[in-house]
């Protein structure tokens, strides 16, 4: 009608068929993949047959010397390249031993001349061991770790054809120590040879190197995106092609690959301009290298693996300018600081360029379990002292990815130490209950709160694979706050860090992102604080992230609680001892203000900071724990040797600059010294030192700070309220005071009567003080685990005959021998002071324990009259409560917890506590309250817990519910006083009650010490402070809106509020030496004051 037919252009589609094509199956493509890049009968045929383009071995171009280092020791560059060394011809095949040795070896290396035009020399040494690379002059270069890391490329001038020197230092461990066969946890063996296999001048074919990470991530592509999804089936395409590009031998194959694969990912993956461009990315990587300070090797070795791990960074960092790396710990920078001078400048070079970035916060990445409540606060005081001291900058994020719990009180400490944000990753490993947050505000039990993160991809220690880029959106938990995620990457629990296959790696994957989409964007070359900074902008936004309060309970390695109980209880007898130093040590130092004269006594800061340093060092969340390796607790044993000593003296100095000397003379009568700060009454035994103790004396121990041993009250007490003890029945004794009736039958508890209110505390039929031992088989890590079904191996061991040990009116014992197998042992002595002392009265108990099982668990029961759904226990700094039930799976994974001084369980009106010294296991199933005392795992230390323990425990009944009394005399159980002699007719020094703090009892003065830098104490780390201060600390127990008033007679001139650091925040006021305070429930108050 009208129009012209338009002609359409003729079809180019073949009209024939040229033969068939068949579909690709795809599953036969995608396995077809492994053979390009795999070892094995296609390894001459695939693309490894091109990494290489020449190497050159022994001979002229490589001579080996080697000096082996006597006994184990680690000398310096120093010491090992003095002329006194004999260093003998060796080459490649000799092998290298023992374990823990160390070899150095000098090597001339001399470029053959067809290898001399070669693009890229390496030279690769690989002894399955660690090592280091020095410089002829003495410079740490690298480090070196046999499979991972072996390449060192040497200086392009080498190429001359001339000989050039250099050194490697040899360690006889590999990068998890020298465990046998491959289970990496079993005990090191003594014997470890190591077989040198490469010291290799090689020529690398770049472009093959580079086509081998391509194909690495396209091939990931291929077998991790959604089977159904194009993308996957696109980047099974492209491998394929790749694969049918490629010729053996052919150099121009390998660009063509590489060309095929720049199609896919995108032209700019071969630098860091990758990233550079508009893309909102969601994953952030961040090189990281996590040291364990000590674990399946010695603190002597952590410092070697400091040095190698930081010169590789070093290296990356001046090779990838996207890269950015993190390090926790400042033990380690001062060990560096210490052993590799050169090497520490180039680390501050790099954190003043800003791409090594210090981190952390803390000393150590400690355990925060066990450690008291001040050790938690001191972890920030030396750590951000250091840190800021060297680097000019304080932290701003808690980054502890590898511990086995966190306290409620976390938070609270972290904020007052300047610190908002917080990284771990541990409860990834919860398995029981999976953890449901990602990204989540974590609220301290006084409200404090931490922005947390918890990188999805479920590991610090990533290999920045594909898989690891895509987990981090696909379990991230939190997406409806926030998306984005930090991916923490490198070689890490022995060290290493990243290596260039991560940060290659990484560029494709943001490639591939960019080009084809679905795996989320990575971005290099930002902060951990840069991330945080985000969140906390949203937050600042209306963004409202979820919360989680109190402990962040790990579901595992619930063992470690008890696990080494030798390395507890030195780290708990520890903290005792530096508590008294800095109380004593204080006064001491202000007698010239008392007296009105000049002191020559001066604050031993150097010493008590060394002394801290070593208790916190110990506190690494392997050593406290009880999870390394024998060798870490002869090292720890040490230590704790050495506190003890050298603490010791400063106890004996301050106490002597006080007017109070360790040996009698004439007119002198021996006096006790109390470092807690309330009044305290108590029946003593008297040291040996006292005359008259021929056999044991007591006295009565009264007043706020002292009394004498000669105050005719102790004969009253004896006289008035007595201890008494009697066989009643055959083999059945009964202890009595005036508050107690107590019936010990065969070692067991089976009655204890509260005569005040005529109450019974044992069940009717059960046995407290019942020692019970559980086959104790975890399903794999046997130092830090106990599993559940080991409650179901319970077995009652039964006691012997029981006899009276001690019978004064002061105080009787009765002791029972149990045993346990053919070698180990309990001996039970059960005690029962008189009650006339004032003070709250309990019943004590002293295990000497011979162990010596495998695989068994030893606990002590103490089953009692009283319910309730929850039991209380002492945390850092206030209380946990926690379920006596199994209602659901969240309530009895915590079938082991950790608990301080005391548990408890209490109804409205009467309670129970459990009183330890040393203990920190524990367990309330119903009213069976359960005190964890020894294990006998056999990996990674065949000897833990053997030998012979002494295990100090009570029962404290009380009125109420848990209350302030149970937290003092839980103290005074751990502190006991000190005794010194002093002339009799002299007045008791008036700086021992110079300070007071009174109003609700639940307020605990906890901590006095003088302040980090007064001018008479400063070690010179920061501007001095004009005058003397001091510190207090205090904090509400018991979780109340408390009021108290800190009492003085010192001229204190001004006061404040600071945080834990000591920086003034608010000044309060000073009225006639009073200072009025209010905390919130469970805070933590830290108080100058400027005299």
């Amino acid at each position: 009608m009208g129009g012209e037919t338009q002609e359409k252009p003729a079809s180019q589609y073949p009209k024939l068929s040229a033969g068939p094509v068949g579909q690709q199956i795809w599953n036969i493509y995608k396995d077809r993949l492994g053979q390009f890049t795999g070892d094995g009968q296609y390894e001459r045929n695939n693309l490894l047959s091109m990494m290489e383009d020449g190497r050159s071995r022994g001979g002229d171009s490589v001579k080996l010397k080697v000096y082996s280092v006597p006994d184990l020791a680690r000398p310096s560059f120093k010491e090992a390249t003095s002329k006194d060394k004999e260093y003998k011809c060796t080459e490649v095949g000799e092998s290298f031993g023992p374990s823990w040795s160390t070899h150095w070896f000098h090597i001339t290396l001399t470029v053959p001349p067809d290898l001399r035009k070669k693009d890229h020399l390496e030279f690769h040494w690989d002894a399955g061991n660690e090592g280091m690379v020095w410089t002829e002059e003495g410079e740490p270069l690298q480090g070196l770790t046999g499979g991972d890391r072996i390449e060192w490329i040497f200086p392009q001038p080498w190429k001359d054809g001339k000989e050039h020197v250099f050194y490697i230092e040899m360690a006889c461990n590999k990068m998890f120590g020298n465990a046998p066969g491959g289970d990496g946890i079993q005990p090191p063996i003594p014997d470890s040879r190591y077989g040198l296999n490469k010291a290799d001048i090689v020529a690398i074919n770049l472009d093959a190197r580079q086509l081998f990470v391509d194909f690495w991530i396209i091939k990931d592509a291929a077998q991790e995106f959604p089977d159904n999804s194009w993308e996957s089936h696109e980047a099974l395409q492209v491998a394929n092609a790749i694969i049918d590009a490629f010729v053996p031998g052919d150099l121009s194959s390998v660009r063509k690959g590489r060309e095929i694969a720049k199609k896919y990912l995108g032209n700019d993956i071969d630098s860091e301009k990758v990233y550079q461009n508009d893309s909102q990315p969601l994953v952030y990587g961040i090189g990281h290298c996590h040291i364990d300070t000590c674990w399946l090797w010695p603190w002597a070795e952590t410092k070697r693996k400091v040095a190698r791990s930081w010169a590789n960074q070093c290296d990356l960092l001046d090779r990838y300018p996207e890269h950015r790396f993190v390090a926790s710990q400042a033990q380690q920078y001062k060990w560096l600081e210490q052993n590799y001078p050169s090497l520490f400048d180039r680390v501050k070079a790099k954190v003043k360029k800003g791409t090594f970035h210090p981190i952390g916060g803390s000393w150590v990445e400690h355990d925060t379990n066990m450690p008291s409540g001040e050790s938690l606060v001191r972890q920030f005081i030396y750590g951000q002292r250091f840190f800021e001291s060297h680097f000019g900058e304080r932290c701003t994020t808690f980054w502890l990815p590898d511990t086995f719990g966190y306290s409620g009180q976390l938070p609270q400490i972290c904020r007052l130490a300047g610190m908002s944000r917080f990284l771990t990753q541990k409860l990834s490993w919860n398995n029981i209950n999976k953890f449901p947050h990602t990204t989540f505000n974590w609220v301290a039990l006084d409200g404090s709160q931490v922005l947390c993160h918890m990188p999805p991809s479920e590991t610090y220690t990533a290999d920045a694979h594909f898989g690891d880029v895509k987990r981090s959106i696909q379990q991230h938990k939190s997406m409806d706050q926030d998306a984005t995620s930090l991916l923490v990457f490198g070689k890490g629990d022995g060290g290493g860090g990243p290596v260039f296959q991560h940060i290659e790696k990484l560029r494709r994957c943001r490639g591939l992102s960019d080009k084809i989409g679905l795996l989320p964007r990575v971005k290099m070359g930002e902060s951990v604080d840069d991330f945080f900074e985000r969140l906390e902008k949203k937050a600042e936004s209306g963004t409202k992230y979820v919360t989680w309060y109190g402990e962040l309970y790990f579901e595992l390695h619930r063992g470690t609680y008890t696990t080494q109980a030798n390395n507890k209880l030195g780290n708990r007898k520890s903290e005792v001892l530096l508590h008294d130093i800095e109380f004593l040590a204080t006064l001491a130092s202000l007698s010239s203000d008392a007296k009105g004269g000049k002191s020559s006594y001066k604050y031993p800061k150097s010493d008590i900071d060394d002394l801290w340093e070593m208790v916190l060092l110990c506190q690494f969340h392997d050593c406290l724990p009880g999870s390394s390796i024998r060798m870490c607790y002869d090292d720890s044993d040490k230590v704790y040797a050495e506190i003890d000593t050298r603490g010791g003296k400063l106890i004996k100095d301050a106490l002597s600059a006080l007017g109070f000397h360790d040996k009698e003379s004439e007119g002198t009568s021996l006096w006790a010294v109390n470092t807690l700060p309330w009044h305290r009454e108590e029946i003593m035994e008297l040291p040996p030192s006292w005359p008259a103790a021929t056999a044991r004396t007591y006295a009565l121990v009264k007043g706020n700070q002292f009394v004498t041993p000669n105050e005719p009250s102790i004969k009253r007490v004896a006289s008035e309220h007595p201890a008494t003890v009697r066989e009643v029945r055959k083999g059945v004794f009964q202890l009595e005071n005036s508050h107690y009736r107590v019936e010990v039958t065969n070692g067991y508890i089976t009655s204890l009567v509260d005569l005040s209110i005529d109450r019974e505390i044992i069940p009717s039929g059960a046995k407290a003080n019942q020692f019970v031992i559980f086959d104790d088989k975890p399903l794999y890590w046997q130092a830090w685990d106990v599993e559940v079904y080991h409650l179901e191996t319970r077995k009652e061991l039964q006691s012997g005959k029981t006899k009276i040990t001690e019978e004064r009116p002061h105080k009787v014992s009765v002791v029972t021998e149990t045993k346990i197998s053919e070698k180990s042992w309990v001996k039970t002595t059960v005690s029962l002071a008189a009650s006339g002392s004032g003070g709250p009265s309990y019943i004590e108990i002293h295990s000497e324990v011979e162990w010596r099982e495998t695989m068994k668990f030893l606990k002590v029961e103490f089953p009692v009259d009283v319910r309730n759904t929850e039991a209380s226990y002492e945390s850092q700094f206030g209380i946990i409560r926690r379920p006596t039930h199994y209602n659901t799976s969240w309530d009895m994974a915590k079938f082991e917890v950790c608990c301080h001084k005391w548990a408890d369980l209490s109804e409205n009106d009467y309670g129970v506590s459990i009183l330890n010294d040393s203990k920190y296991g524990f367990a309330t199933v119903g009213n069976v309250m359960r005190l964890s005392l020894l294990r006998a795992p056999k990996a990674p230390d065949a000897d833990a817990d053997m030998g012979r323990h002494h295990i100090r425990y009570a029962i404290l009944p009380h009125r109420g519910p848990v209350g302030s009394a149970v937290v003092r005399t839980a103290a005074n159980f751990n502190n006991p006083m000190r005794f010194g002699y002093r002339p009799t007719d002299s007045p008791y020094p008036s700086l021992l009650n110079s300070i007071n703090l009174t109003g609700s009892p639940s307020l605990v003065l906890d901590t006095v010490k003088r302040g980090e830098d007064d001018e008479d104490v400063s070690r010179g780390e920061f501007a001095k402070r004009k005058g003397r201060s001091i510190i207090l600390r205090i904090y509400d127990s018991l979780g109340g809106k408390n009021r108290g008033v800190i009492k003085t007679t010192l001229p204190v001139k001004k006061a404040w509020k600071t945080n834990v650091l000591e920086d003034d925040l608010e000044e309060v006021k000073v009225e006639k030496g009073e200072i009025k305070i209010e905390l919130r429930p469970f805070e933590v108050a830290t108080f100058r004051l400027q005299l």
